[in-house]
């Protein structure tokens, strides 16, 4: 599973630090460059390559969605980590972006991120056809906007120091984390032209994305910030709507299992096709950072 998640994390390296390298020079690119390369796991990247794996897609393909979405992740991280957002200091155990350079510099190499995502799914040389990238686009958007990420955060932060029922808590965690896993889900199958498998793999994201965020709360919870790269235990100084905070932090690992049981049901149709994705919802689950 390492040496397959790190060539991913290499290849969509790779050719996010060329694409930058093609853009025109401006004061913005700096900063763009530290909040994308070379940190994160790339897991989203691993998840878009296991479903494109599913349905033959080819890889480099792949590689262009994987780069627009790890586009999309970095600027949701860099105003995430904002001192009007989540105000964190670190990220991906270096300084966080507006540490750096600024919080104005930040804010704007998050929107220009967020537009380089549309760049690379709109260029000549992203070999699928125009329809393909306009529903690419389409996608891609929502999920990033208000009824996506930007919702999500904007829940986040309103529900916090307040008791949340447990609805409220899964559809903000599904806003802010599990709509761009969806997307990953959904935009391989969008290539294959197979409408029949949208709606399937749609929930399928998300319930990878819940997995993943509940993961995340389980780690700041338990975790240690060197391990982790960035601060832990900081959900509970900011009273953040959590399950741990609902259910507390052994019955939050049960439904965690429960999602992943349930992952696991949906995708067994495929067989031997799936192995690898069933390898990356097991990461995701167990990991410590």
């Amino acid at each position: 599973m390492k040496k397959k998640l790190n060539k991913v994390a290499k290849d969509t390296n790779l050719f996010l630090s060329k694409f930058l390298l093609s853009q025109k020079k401006t004061d913005l690119i700096k900063s763009m460059r530290y909040g994308l390369l070379p940190g994160g796991k790339k897991i989203r990247s691993k998840l878009i390559v296991d479903v494109g794996k599913i349905f033959n897609i080819e890889y480099k393909k792949l590689i262009y969605l994987s780069a627009a979405v790890e586009c999309i992740h970095a600027y949701s991280l860099i105003h995430d980590d904002l001192p009007c957002m989540d105000n964190d200091n670190l990220r991906r155990g270096k300084l966080s972006t507006h540490k750096k350079f600024g919080e104005s510099t930040a804010i704007l190499a998050g929107n220009s991120l967020l537009t380089i995502a549309f760049e690379i799914l709109s260029h000549k040389n992203f070999n699928v056809n125009e329809k393909v990238k306009i529903d690419l686009i389409n996608l891609i958007s929502k999920t990033s906007g208000h009824s996506g990420i930007a919702g999500g955060q904007y829940s986040d932060l309103n529900f916090e120091h307040r008791k949340m029922p447990l609805k409220k808590i899964i559809e903000m965690q599904i806003k802010k984390t599990g709509k761009l896993f969806s997307f990953c889900c959904m935009a391989p199958v969008i290539i294959f032209k197979k409408k029949k498998y949208l709606n399937s793999f749609e929930k399928l994201g998300l319930d990878i994305g819940l997995l993943f965020q509940i993961s995340d709360d389980l780690i700041d919870y338990k975790g240690s910030s060197k391990k982790a790269g960035k601060k832990t235990k900081k959900d509970i100084k900011k009273g953040k709507a959590t399950l741990i905070s609902l259910l507390g932090y052994k019955n939050t690992i049960k439904y965690n299992e429960n999602i992943k049981k349930n992952i696991f049901k949906k995708i067994s149709k495929f067989g031997k096709r799936a192995n690898d994705l069933e390898d990356t919802v097991s990461f995701i689950l167990n990991r410590t950072k």
